[in-house]
């Protein structure tokens, strides 16, 4: 019974470790309310482009689902007041651990273009590293209600 349990929660885990695998920082995702959405059109050159990343989520669900792995992990621990201690210190570790999983798991690589207008204005812009850019290239800033991506 034990290890059931055990194994849905390391499945609860492992979906909200995965659930943040489509996001806004692409250029190529795009959400419901975006779709169908007028959007000003910028052409330019890439200046520079570095690597960097974007940090993962850290909601609620990761700590929760992993101190409850934790917490039944521990159990098992002793007997009594033991076993209580065991519980209570799993559930404080898993918890712990279960946040660095979830945003360990939702951390995405990422670049920072740094694009010059054909106006001569700099511009830039981090977004998931799906696409690839070079200097010297000529790409296109997209902008719709604050938010920009750089395309080819």
């Amino acid at each position: 019974m034990r290890t059931t349990i055990f194994m849905t929660m390391v499945a609860a885990v492992a979906a909200v470790a995965l659930a943040g695998c489509a996001t806004r920082e692409s250029a190529n995702v795009y959400n419901k309310q975006e779709a169908q959405r007028e959007q000003t059109v910028r052409f330019g050159t890439v200046d520079s482009v570095r690597h960097v990343q974007i940090q993962g989520n850290r909601s609620a669900a990761g700590p929760i689902a992993g101190g409850a792995v934790g917490g039944i992990a521990g159990s098992s621990i002793g007997h009594g007041k033991t076993g209580a201690v065991g519980t209570v210190l799993g559930a404080v570790g898993g918890g712990v651990a279960g946040g660095a999983i979830e945003e360990a798991a939702t951390r995405k690589d990422a670049l920072e273009i740094t694009v010059k207008l054909d106006n001569g204005d700099l511009r830039a812009i981090v977004q998931e590293a799906d696409e690839a850019f070079k200097p010297g290239e000529r790409v296109r800033l997209l902008n719709s209600g604050g938010v920009t991506r750089v395309t080819h």
